[in-house]
């Protein structure tokens, strides 16, 4: 499944991602996620979350994102929820690519719970990101 947390930057969304993070892990049977590029979560986040800066993996650009989480996924099926700080940091602004990379994660992911940041407004998106608000 995968959740979006939208909006412009200042609104709060990161805030929103660290609640979320730190709240899972009082509840979940699993492991726990964060990437995000930089390490501006690392330290409001607790220390049984696996944290990953794509820097330090060279990950720039969707496919080598999806790739990244792939192989993570692939690794370890204990995996419950991943959270995704700043995907456009990651990914860049392309709407289009973020939403096809979207439609594969989902179809990946089916066990497991992808949260994303995305700098933007609702009306910026396209449909085929749209699809992924709930």
């Amino acid at each position: 499944m995968i959740k979006l947390i939208t909006g412009k930057k200042g609104t709060g969304k990161t805030k929103i991602l660290i609640d979320m993070i730190n709240d899972s892990v009082k509840t979940t049977t699993g492991s726990l996620v964060c990437i995000e590029k930089g390490e501006t979560i690392r330290r409001s986040i607790s220390y049984k979350v696996r944290w990953c800066d794509t820097e330090q993996f060279g990950i720039n650009g969707y496919e080598a994102f999806y790739g990244f989480l792939a192989g993570m996924l692939a690794g370890n099926y204990d995996i419950k929820e991943v959270f995704v700080d700043g995907i456009f940091k990651i990914g860049g602004r392309d709407y289009n690519e973020f939403g096809a990379m979207l439609e594969k994660i989902d179809k990946l992911a089916e066990d497991t719970t992808v949260v994303f940041t995305v700098s933007a407004d609702e009306a910026e998106l396209s449909e085929n990101v749209k699809q992924f608000i709930k």
